[in-house]
């Protein structure tokens, strides 16, 4: 059984190229598979491997006082999910573009699993307003599910977010809108760009889907959530589709 990470930091990092070749080499020194990005805004990674592995690459990782306090999503799998490790350098650990949307200088206001729950299920946020889920994913992703009834966009790159959320402006005024994406890194820019439009009325869901899985499984998801990965998607018990495939269950 193979253990698979994901996890996100938006920190300054001074020498990106120092600490990818870092990361690098201490991912194969514990026989990890996956794909990280380094820029000077922070870490993103995907990796895989044996728990142990997992567990000797979190300690070296977290014993950066940049990263003492990462958060990590975990699942596990039959298969190795990853061909290779790829370890790069970008100008950014999501592609955006956009001014107004950094990270390093404040979060959108979140909200928790155990809230977003709640107010699913009675149809309302706790001041009486509706609640509009904002897909910010692509379509590809949207297709293997998403939260019942959300918006979701026509777009094929999260750069194209914009355009697209300008179009249902309107339609958002009057909501309470959480936006949500796989992990969450995706609403730390959208929700952040967002709110310096003017939109005062979004949050981010905490941990993304993903995260939301982990704490409060599938209460008003439907289907599965995408990952770019071999095993494909992950139900709300975060169970591989590729798992399920192999074993004539899908």
């Amino acid at each position: 059984m193979f253990t698979s990470i994901a996890a996100y930091s938006f920190v300054r990092i001074a020498d990106p190229r120092a600490l990818a070749d870092a990361i690098a080499t201490t991912a194969a020194t514990h026989a990890l598979l996956g794909s990280v990005l380094v820029a000077g805004e922070g870490l993103n990674l995907f990796l895989a491997g044996e728990r142990t592995g997992i567990d000797g690459f979190l300690r070296w990782l977290r014993g950066d006082a940049r990263f003492a306090a990462i958060e990590v999503k975990s699942s596990s799998s039959a298969q190795q999910p990853f061909a290779k490790l790829k370890v790069k350098v970008k100008r950014e650990i999501i592609a955006f573009r956009r001014e107004d949307a950094s990270p390093l200088e404040g979060r959108a206001p979140t909200v928790a699993p155990e809230v977003l729950a709640r107010w699913l299920q009675q149809g309302h946020d706790d001041a009486g307003r509706r609640v509009v889920m904002l897909d910010t994913r692509n379509r590809e992703e949207v297709a293997y599910g998403t939260f019942a009834g959300a918006l979701t966009l026509p777009i094929d790159n999260f750069t194209d977010l914009p355009d697209a959320v300008a179009v249902q402006r309107d339609r958002l005024a009057d909501a309470t809108v959480v936006s949500f994406c796989t992990g969450g890194i995706r609403c730390e820019k959208a929700a952040l760009w967002m709110r310096a439009q003017g939109m005062d009325n979004v949050l981010q869901l905490d941990g993304g889907i993903l995260g939301y899985f982990e704490r409060v499984g599938g209460t008003g998801y439907e289907g599965r959530c995408f990952v770019f990965d071999e095993r494909v998607a992950l139900d709300p018990a975060l169970a591989a589709l590729a798992d399920d495939a192999a074993a004539g269950t899908a």
